[in-house]
């Protein structure tokens, strides 16, 4: 009987997979921290035989290099893949036993990238799970113009062939089993569920629903903006990462911290957006530990910039370097574990900034013209709609554009809270008055602002 554990990167919005039988598994598409997949099959007392990459990962550092050299593991990488190191080069139809009676079969399915390989695991020559990485997502595929954007309409076409090859070659009751798609930037539009089938997918997955014309054009159409470290990923998997290193960073005091600051350093706080609000070191920005932090903040810190982490708990601090490291900021410059008076120079006192609602918002603007309205989402969400009169600063452009923003106190809002919390703090960083908006967008109609759609603002 084979089995097929789930291991969840919630904060990147991946799955990797351990998938085999009593004796031994296979690892797909492992994560950079492999402690958590060692563990996964010490508990389930197998050897881990086989490591297998469906792709050159564009949204990760992937620990499957490590992982096969720590326990003498086949890699198994896409041939057409080219990296610097040793591995097993796959090709279409290749077979790669895992247990008695179980085997994972390749099957090429271009598209994410070119090379993009999914991998069908079979039971006494039966198909029960497709490992489908970035190609037959739940209820999308993954985007095809993270490569290079001359490929992207070529790529967007093979995505749908690929997708049809494995709904032609598969039974309804096979599991889809993709890597990206949870949350993940490299799926491109938002996953439809946590499970699927071949046979949910054939049914309602539009690359399998619409003609070709169709799906490409909408499937361009609709892509999102892409995360800047993503340039740096395939790059460090290609080159082929090193072993991570989760040691403690060197500890900083608050003249450490100050004179970080003043190097132009990115100082880090990792608490919540309340806490953060309520006191800070001034200059610090703030990048929750329990919001996407590894997404936004490679995201938004100019590549190999030292960063010091700053946190309430050692347990937290421990969270956010791992989560870091996944995404190749592997060691802080430094870290700090207290409270802003524990941070804050001799001296000087804690900054702060308000937070508000959008009624509160609703009601400034009623009363005082000294209000500026800076909307952070990305120009997919600002095109179902926006408050009038804002203006539109993603939140991973703002640090770069702060001379957009126009004289006033800024209230600064996202969908949910997480990102104005974000803005907010650059802007405060940079010496703006701010208040964060931390409240749900759908409050805003709630409160009576008024509320624009890209036909009112062509019509005006």
């Amino acid at each position: 009987m084979f089995f097929v554990d789930v291991l969840e990167t919630e904060g990147l919005g991946n799955r990797s997979y351990l998938a085999g039988g009593p004796g031994s598994a296979v690892v797909v598409d492992p994560p950079r921290d492999i402690d958590r997949v060692v563990a996964a099959a010490a508990r389930r007392g197998v050897r881990i035989t086989a490591v297998a990459e469906t792709h050159v990962h564009n949204d990760y550092v992937t620990g499957g290099l490590e992982l096969a050299r720590l326990t003498g593991a086949r890699y198994l990488v896409p041939a057409g893949a080219e990296v610097a190191y040793a591995r097993v080069a796959v090709a279409d139809g290749d077979v790669e036993p895992v247990d008695a009676g179980l085997e994972l079969r390749a099957v090429a399915t271009p598209g994410h990238t070119p090379h993009h390989t999914s991998y069908v695991l079979q039971e006494a020559g039966r198909a029960v799970a497709a490992f489908t990485g970035g190609s037959l997502l739940i209820g999308t595929v993954g985007r095809p113009d993270l490569v290079e954007p001359r490929l992207t309409e070529e790529l967007a076409r093979a995505q749908h062939a690929s997708a049809h090859r494995l709904a032609g070659q598969l039974e309804d009751g096979v599991s889809v089993l993709p890597t990206h798609g949870f949350g993940s930037f490299c799926s491109s539009s938002a996953s439809g569920g946590e499970h699927s089938t071949i046979g949910a997918e054939r049914a309602a997955n539009p690359a399998l629903v619409k003609d070709v014309e169709t799906f490409v054009r909408e499937l361009l159409a609709g892509l999102d903006d892409v995360p800047a470290y993503y340039a740096h990923m395939a790059p460090v998997n290609t080159d082929g990462p090193a072993p991570l290193d989760l040691t403690e960073p060197r500890r900083a005091d608050a003249d450490d911290i100050a004179r970080r600051l003043a190097a132009g350093e990115w100082v880090v706080d990792l608490r919540s957006r309340v806490a953060f609000a309520a006191g800070h070191v001034a200059g610090s920005l703030n990048f929750e530990v329990d919001g996407q932090l590894a997404t936004y903040l490679a995201w938004m810190v100019p590549w190999g910039r030292p960063v010091t982490l700053l946190a309430h708990s050692a347990d937290d601090l421990a969270r956010a370097q791992r989560e870091l490291a996944r995404v190749g900021i592997d060691r802080p410059a430094a870290a700090a574990v207290g409270s802003p008076a524990d941070w804050v120079a001799d001296g000087d006192r804690p900054a702060s900034f308000r937070r508000a609602t959008f009624a509160e918002l609703a009601a400034a603007r009623r009363h005082d013209g000294d209000v500026v309205v800076v909307d952070v989402r990305r120009d997919a969400e600002r095109a179902q709609g926006w408050v009038g009169g804002s203006v539109h600063l993603p939140v991973h452009e703002i640090h770069r554009r702060l001379d957009e923003v126009p004289p006033g106190t800024v209230w600064v809002h996202c969908a949910g809270g997480m990102r104005a919390a974000v803005a907010a703090s650059v802007l405060d960083a940079a010496g703006r008055e701010v208040v964060a908006v931390d409240d749900g967008f759908a409050a805003a109609a709630d409160a009576g602002l008024p509320l624009v759609t890209p036909s009112d603002d062509a019509a005006a």
